[in-house]
């Protein structure tokens, strides 16, 4: 009889302790999706930047997004696999200073959540930027082989500056001739 009613004061304890263990498994479980965080961080102008916060403590990278309008009927993302590093990604006021890495850039843009809000943005900044053009879409690089350098027209003789040192010798010669006219 006294083993019964021990039995009977634990019976009502035990669906508590069990709730309580499963409430401290609950909270204490990892959660691997819980950093990250994708918002627009504008550089210059609105949807040309995208914060991906992908580490504890709010760092991650800050991709930077530019368009290709080389063809007027056509506006298509230009890849630029260098990101900055964010840092307050999870704060008031996130900004970005130095250089991501390549890697943590491929990582990045491989996740879905990722991939749509590059869509959004650069859908957007097309829009702002070359509004009669058609918007193309191309996913970002995945790895290294998949990067394209971004072709830039060549300097012509025209457009470089001359040599500080050469225009100072023409300089004086001038000044130097023009005074012996003088004299």
């Amino acid at each position: 009889m006294a083993v019964r009613s021990q039995w009977l004061l634990l019976k009502p304890t035990i669906p508590f302790c069990l709730g309580l263990v499963g409430v401290l498994f609950g909270c204490s479980a990892p959660k691997p999706e819980g950093t990250w965080r994708v918002l627009p961080l504008s550089r210059n102008v609105a949807h040309d930047g995208l914060a991906v916060v992908n580490q504890p403590d709010g760092y991650g990278i800050h991709i930077f997004l530019e368009t290709d309008t080389s063809d007027p009927n056509v506006c298509k993302p230009r890849w630029l696999p260098d990101p900055a590093r964010l840092f307050n990604g999870n704060g008031s006021t996130p900004f970005s200073s130095g250089l991501g890495s390549r890697q943590e850039f491929f990582e990045v843009v491989r996740r879905r959540d990722v991939t749509k809000a590059l869509q959004r943005e650069l859908k957007a900044l097309c829009n702002t930027r070359a509004p009669e053009a058609n918007w193309q879409w191309f996913a970002p690089p995945r790895s290294e082989d998949e990067v394209v350098p971004v072709r830039l027209p060549a300097l012509e003789e025209e457009d470089l500056l001359t040599n500080p040192v050469e225009e100072l010798k023409r300089v004086k010669q001038l000044l130097k001739e023009a005074q012996q006219r003088d004299d």
